[in-house]
């Protein structure tokens, strides 16, 4: 899944707000690369992260989609707000992916009358103020509660499960160590089976293992795409595609039996 921003506050440094042309010209070199799907997203959610209109959101992001859905490859758009689900829909989307899980109301309404694709992620908190002083008594459990709880949700909506697909949330609401011992036990926080995702892409998590800054780590990102292959994930989130590809078609050359 290759990473296309349309905000203007990205942690990675890659937002490409206003700047149609140069979005489209992202995306496209990100398909190129070999994303298999297209991640659009035009609200950032780092921590300290500001709520933006759901307008400006609109503004952002439709006449971007209605270029790349042109295109033949599966376009997930990142938004956790209803009406820009359904825009996002009508333009050719192919999956809605949120980080409230579809927990904000009328969310699974907008998406349960299609046949789109949805990724649900847990997050502890709010962007704004998720990693003030995040706590778990048991961070593995308690995101496998949520994603259950969640699933349960849509499959009473009528969302088919080879519909879904679940997402720890690797920093959103969780310390270093959380993140951690979630990626320990990355399988053991997934319910029945259905596919997991994973972003850790130039994540703080990774900064606060190298001590690098956000522009210096594609070895720790790779490390991280790698170890979450191994450990069961179905889908990696990344900003570095084709760097990405040649680490998972070494994997799967020595993994051939």
């Amino acid at each position: 899944m290759g990473i296309v921003n349309l905000t203007p506050d990205s942690f990675s440094g890659d937002g490409l707000v206003g700047n149609i042309d140069a979005a489209i010209h992202h995306a496209r070199a990100q398909f190129e690369a070999g994303a298999d799907i297209l991640d659009v997203g035009a609200e950032s959610s780092r921590p300290g992260a500001i709520p933006t209109p759901e307008a400006e959101e609109l503004q952002r992001l439709v006449p971007v989609l209605r270029e790349i859905c042109t295109w033949g490859v599966p376009v997930s758009v990142d938004t956790y707000k209803p009406a820009v689900m359904r825009a996002a829909l009508a333009a050719g989307a192919s999956m809605i992916n949120d980080i409230c899980g579809l927990g904000r109301p009328a969310a699974i309404e907008a998406v349960a009358g299609s046949d789109c694709g949805v990724c649900l992620m847990h997050m502890q908190g709010e962007p704004g103020s998720m990693q003030q002083a995040p706590h778990y008594a048991d961070v593995v459990g308690e995101v496998r509660d949520f994603l259950g709880e969640r699933v349960e949700a849509c499959r009473r909506a009528g969302i088919a499960d080879e519909r879904i697909v679940l997402d720890p949330g690797f920093g959103f609401g969780k310390s270093l160590e959380h993140n951690l011992t979630l990626f320990r036990a990355l399988t053991a926080a997934g319910v029945d089976d259905l596919p997991l995702l994973v972003g850790v892409s130039r994540k703080s998590m990774l900064g606060a293992i190298t001590g690098r800054p956000v522009e210096q780590r594609l070895a720790a990102s790779l490390a991280g795409v790698l170890l979450a292959v191994q450990k069961g994930a179905g889908i990696v989130r990344v900003h570095d595609v084709a760097a990405t590809r040649d680490v998972l078609a070494v994997l799967a050359a020595i993994e051939q039996e």
